[in-house]
């Protein structure tokens, strides 16, 4: 490696960078910025000396002279510009785009409760004392034949559908605002996984926070599913007996069963994750699969994509991996049954009432079965293919190329 002129006098600036040390090496990152790193002690070595006003050539001079390394600190500062994390690199200007965050009038001083061990232990008292009298009375807990409480089906699709949103909603917010309350600026969006489709809520910022803070991120939207189902437990138990109740009791048990799902990234996904030291189990899983799939077909990759873990975590990661494709198939052949079995029926007996039935209720029922059932569906394409279009693009030229050669 050899150093230019250019590299005695170039400076660099950061933009407002947050790091904290993570088993021997560096997540660094900044606020609003979906990219978070992670730097060895010598990368972050070099950070310090460039912040500090050191130029390029001097912070090579410098890590030479105390690691014995000789280190392209130019080509760092480059991979660093791409990360989004520097500000300036001589009289090149990296302007940082404002991040896009919901609700951004909230801030961390309007949420700080959220974060309160006091809050976090009412929360927490609600479900465990709906257990208890669940437990003594179960027949506290509604049967899932209430959810058919109205005699129009669209009607109870409809409130349920409701319902269900709100309660997403709610969830969502219930990362947002913990997040906020720790400094994290964050966005609520929605996506698929796998044939679902989900609202999600976007906190890269939080890898950069204590243990503590990004457990609480992860687990609040469970603990507030669970508050608001035991605060309707409890109506229940004091001898409320509405339909709504039922409907909600039944559309969180839902959710959190399927909070279980950690092949699909879950929120119990990420407390698993951070328990046990993976830093990108999901992405890495891939890696594998495709690593395996690539020996599978004859082709020898270069490098094991697991070669720079631990034992215990590449055990781990294995064992995960596995989990994923079994469960991953499980899931998509229910989807496709449900498809096939439940919502095309559901579609094409719509559209015979639609074009046949002489009753005005039951024709309106059917266009609104039809208008959700396809909404629905173009939906999920539509956020499927924002997220795996260009890579499915990408895959059908590389096909077509191999095809060609053949």
């Amino acid at each position: 490696m050899t150093s230019t002129a250019e590299d005695h006098g170039l400076h660099v600036s950061f933009h407002a960078l947050e790091f904290r040390q993570d088993r021997g090496e560096w997540i660094v990152g900044r606020q609003g910025n979906d990219q978070v790193i992670v730097l060895p002690e010598i990368g972050m070595a070099a950070v310090r000396l460039l912040s500090e006003g050191r130029t390029v050539e001097e912070t090579r001079s410098d890590l030479r002279a105390s690691t014995g390394r000789d280190v392209d600190v130019r080509a760092f500062v480059e991979q660093l510009a791409a990360a989004g994390l520097v500000a300036s690199i001589g009289d090149r200007e990296f302007a940082a785009p404002p991040p896009v965050v919901s609700f951004p009038w909230l801030c961390s001083r309007h949420v700080r409760w959220a974060m309160s061990s006091a809050v976090h232990a009412f929360v927490l008292l609600v479900p465990v004392c709906a257990l208890l009298l669940v437990a003594s009375d179960p027949k506290v807990l509604p049967n899932w034949d209430e959810l058919l409480w109205a005699d129009y089906g669209t009607f109870t699709v409809l409130v349920q559908f409701v319902v269900a949103s709100c309660l997403i909603a709610l969830h969502e917010l219930a990362h947002l605002v913990t997040a906020r309350a720790a400094g994290v600026p964050g966005r609520i969006r929605l996506g698929t996984r796998l044939q679902f489709l989900v609202a999600q809520t976007e906190v890269s910022g939080i890898w950069l926070r204590s243990r503590r803070q990004r457990l609480t991120v992860y687990l609040s939207g469970i603990a507030l599913d669970g508050f608001v189902c035991g605060i309707c437990l409890v109506l229940r138990g004091l001898g409320v007996n509405k339909p709504l109740l039922s409907v909600i009791i039944l559309t969180l048990v839902t959710a959190l069963a399927n909070q279980c799902l950690v092949f699909m990234r879950t929120d119990v996904y990420f407390v698993i994750q951070d328990l046990t030291g993976c830093r990108n189990l999901y992405g890495d899983a891939g890696r594998y699969v495709r690593y395996v799939a690539a020996r599978m077909w004859g082709s020898r990759p270069d490098r094991h994509p697991l070669a720079s873990l631990s034992k215990l975590e590449r055990r781990f990661l294995k064992a995960y991996t596995a989990g994923t494709l079994l469960a991953s198939g499980v899931c998509v052949f229910i989807g496709l049954r449900i498809l096939t079995d439940v919502s095309w029926p559901l579609f094409r007996r719509s559209l015979m009432r639609l074009v046949g039935d002489g009753d005005p209720w039951a024709r309106l029922d059917a266009l609104v079965t039809v208008l959700l059932l396809c909404g629905l569906q173009c939906l999920w394409l539509r956020l499927w293919w924002k997220r795996h279009g260009g890579r499915t693009l990408a895959l059908v030229r590389r096909w077509r190329g191999l095809l060609g050669r053949a």
